[in-house]
């Protein structure tokens, strides 16, 4: 068995071509195929600077031929036939060049970027424990996807067999693969990031906006601390004084009255390009967000203790330059080599 590392995704994984529509619908075993091989290559992920080690599920360890898989599955349109979602990819919505994010207006998604680090997904944290987890949820209750036009194809089939010794496809190894490309999908080379290694500098005003964010005038870093710059967990920012069924957050899942209003902390990591904010895309533009912490915050008994530890009147009071260099660090965080890295890019063209 060979083993590769990737580095910050420095890497080449094997490229299929175009998913195959031939005319044979009938499933094919294994001694149906052209001489398949079941000979993985196994990966290892080397965690970026300040990172913690990666959590893999001990039944689906990281092989090249699984994460190839996976990242043909992202971009195949199949994966939702014979369900609601019919003839929608992952990346129908999630957009390399936007991080992984969705940018239709009023609509805001996680961005698909370092979830394997993350034991909580969506924004109420409806589904807890690994990628394997959120990617059944997707399989079997987004996309819904019958996976016959999948398993129609030998192409596929050569596929799944290479990745996990069986040619017809199922939810769960179709979930498996999905969740490899995920831990795949890691941003850690910002100017930030460059800065923090002693690689590269700040400008001056950044300098201030890191200044600001790190400390208790801008008391960003309790929640969206380095590395992963998000906290994994869950808050009341101040976003409504009055709750229903569409901003009750958490509490949707606990039903404790004190998660009302709690959405999960999103990551930092190329925020400039991650717009519309928050849980409902209320806000288009960084300033929007930053002039929100500054003097937008709403009281409610459930207000997270840290949007007014510092003031209670909940307002950073911050001056124009001060905000202007909050949103210069901000920007420092966007990673051009996670959103161009043809590593990432859709092999199916």
């Amino acid at each position: 068995m060979k083993r590769i590392v990737i580095i910050i995704l420095v890497s080449a994984f094997a490229l299929f071509g175009s998913c195959s529509k031939d005319n044979d619908t009938t499933p094919t075993t294994v001694t149906d195929l052209d001489s398949p091989t079941h000979n993985t290559t196994v990966v290892e992920i080397k965690s970026p600077y300040g990172f913690p080690p990666m959590d893999i599920h001990p039944d689906n360890p990281l092989t090249k031929e699984a994460i190839a898989l996976g990242r043909k599955l992202y971009y195949e349109p199949l994966l939702s036939e014979g369900g609601p979602q019919q003839g929608m990819a992952c990346a129908s919505c999630h957009s390399q060049e936007l991080a992984f994010s969705v940018s239709t207006p009023g609509t805001s998604v996680l961005p698909h970027m370092n979830l394997g680090w993350n034991t909580s997904y969506l924004w109420n944290g409806k589904i807890e424990g690994k990628m394997e987890d959120i990617m059944t949820f997707e399989v079997n209750d987004f996309f819904q996807s019958d996976l016959k036009a999948i398993t129609a194809s030998t192409e596929y089939r050569a596929a799944y067999f290479q990745a996990y010794g069986d040619s017809i496809p199922t939810k769960k190894t179709t979930a498996y693969a999905l969740a490899q490309f995920f831990r795949t999908l890691i941003s850690a080379d910002s100017n930030f990031d460059r800065f923090m290694r002693g690689e590269s500098d700040l400008t001056s005003l950044e300098k201030i906006g890191y200044k600001i964010f790190n400390t208790e005038t801008g008391d960003c870093f309790h929640c969206h601390g380095f590395p992963l710059m998000t906290d994994n967990d869950f808050h009341n920012i101040g976003l409504d004084a009055t709750f229903s069924a569409t901003n009750f957050g958490r509490y949707e899942i606990t039903g404790r009255d004190s998660d009302k209003g709690k959405f999960k902390t999103p990551s930092l990591r190329n925020i400039e390009l991650t717009a519309p904010y928050m849980h409902d895309g209320r806000f288009n533009t960084l300033e929007e967000v930053v002039e929100h912490y500054n003097s937008g915050i709403k009281k409610s008994a459930y207000l997270d203790p840290l949007m007014s530890k510092n003031n209670p009147d909940n307002k950073l009071n911050l001056t124009l330059y001060q905000k202007e260099a909050l949103v210069a660090y901000l920007k420092a965080l966007t990673d051009n080599g996670f959103t161009t890295n043809p590593d990432l890019s859709n092999p199916n063209k």
